[in-house]
């Protein structure tokens, strides 16, 4: 197998996990795969840090990225584009990354040179792990490639084991968190009438990217009080310039080394809130406090649906999800009245991360707020991770 070598790096260049870190990510991700006879796993990551790819290799992923992750013996990491190679080989822990290769045509085609690693490291038979963003003409070529291997998913135990954050996790959770508050108050100290969206969202990323932080989202809606458009954030900002009278809704996020933190809050615009506004405020911090309370080792996501029966009580209901892992990881939540399927058995465990987000609104969902932040799941309860204060800012 032709290896190469990574370069010299520092902790002054990029933050870097510890060995003693990835020595028990290993230990547990090759004691599931004895648990199911797995000689090997293939996962693949798309598009910006795919959380699956950093969690093995420390590579924070651009765009594809392959890692090989055998049962014994060192993994073997596949990059797109070419280059992006060189800073991965800088990143990633492991010694033996390469270059994805190309299609006769010149376009990005990783699959032969996956084939071609497979072989080198003899797989024919036996049962091999899948996880990450596989497409089905990537499986279908693997398949024919290997007749008589199984393949099995691998995705949910991936997922189950990154539910559990360690210290060293936190650790970059904790200054995402940071970044993410000071985001929420640089928004409560500039926004005035004027201000475009696209202003905001300047505003938003000077807060932190001198810092190291990159923008996860930053989700807004801006919408007259007296006559509401609109209650939930919007993923894309507008040229729309912020008005007297206004409510703004944030949903912010920030990037630390792979990592993210997440604190929603609303605001007003030269003006108190309205009547209508006011109230759904209140009833998202009913409906924040009465299910961040319920949350703890051993709650299931059937305590939160009965606890988030207060919105419902109240004449409002939700349009964003409720209460979601940290990453999206499960378990994604809702209320009964907006039900998709929630698993109600799901249980929670010390050591999560999670995000308690009420995103209340009117029935026809034209006026909303929303309030929410990043909690650890302790032994005696959820921990917040942020800052901000409790309140519903009035700006300019």
């Amino acid at each position: 197998m032709t290896t190469t070598a990574a370069l010299p790096l520092t902790d002054r260049d990029y933050p870097r996990f510890s060995a003693a870190e990835f020595d028990r990510r290993d230990a547990e991700i090759r004691a599931r795969m004895d648990a199911l006879d797995l000689r090997l796993v293939v996962v693949c990551g798309r598009g910006g840090r795919d959380p699956n790819v950093l969690y093995l290799s420390d590579w924070w992923s651009t765009r594809e990225a392959w890692v090989l992750f055998p049962r014994h013996g060192d993994p073997t990491m596949l990059i797109q584009l070419s280059n992006h190679l060189p800073l991965a080989r800088r990143m990633s822990r492991f010694p033996d990354v390469r270059f994805g290769g190309s299609a006769p045509t010149g376009s990005v085609d990783t699959t032969p040179t996956l084939i071609e690693c497979l072989r080198e490291r003899g797989v024919s038979t036996g049962r091999v792990g899948l996880a990450g963003t596989v497409t089905w003409r990537e499986y279908a070529r693997l398949t024919a490639a290997f007749p008589w291997v199984e393949w099995v998913e691998f995705g949910g135990q991936l997922a189950d084991q990154r539910q559990i954050k360690s210290a060293e996790e936190m650790q970059r959770l904790t200054v995402s968190a940071r970044m993410c508050d000071a985001s929420a108050m640089a928004i409560a100290e500039q926004a005035r009438p004027g201000v475009t969206e696209y202003e905001l969202a300047r505003i938003i990323e000077d807060s932190y990217l001198a810092d190291g932080g990159i923008n996860g989202i930053h989700f807004m809606v801006a919408t007259q009080m007296a006559d509401p458009r609109g209650g939930v954030p919007c993923q894309h900002q507008s040229d729309r310039r912020l008005q007297v009278g206004d409510a703004l809704v944030a949903e912010l996020s920030t990037n630390y080394a792979g990592y993210s933190a997440q604190v929603l809050r609303s605001y007003t615009i030269g003006a108190d809130p309205t009547p209508l506004y006011a109230r759904l405020h209140d009833v998202a911090l009913e409906v924040f406090d009465a299910v961040s309370s319920v949350i703890k080792p051993g709650a299931t996501v059937s305590d939160i649906l009965d606890a988030a029966e207060v919105a419902q009580r109240h004449g409002y209901t939700i349009y964003d999800d409720l209460v979601h892992g940290c990453a999206q990881l499960p378990a994604i939540v809702r209320t009964r009245q907006t039900y998709r399927g929630e698993p109600e058995g799901f249980v929670y465990r010390e050591g999560m991360c999670l995000v308690v987000q009420p995103n209340v609104v009117t029935p026809d969902g034209l006026a909303g707020v929303q309030y929410g932040e990043m909690f650890a799941v302790t032994a005696s309860g959820l921990e917040s991770l942020h800052s901000v204060p409790r309140e519903f800012f009035r700006c300019g």
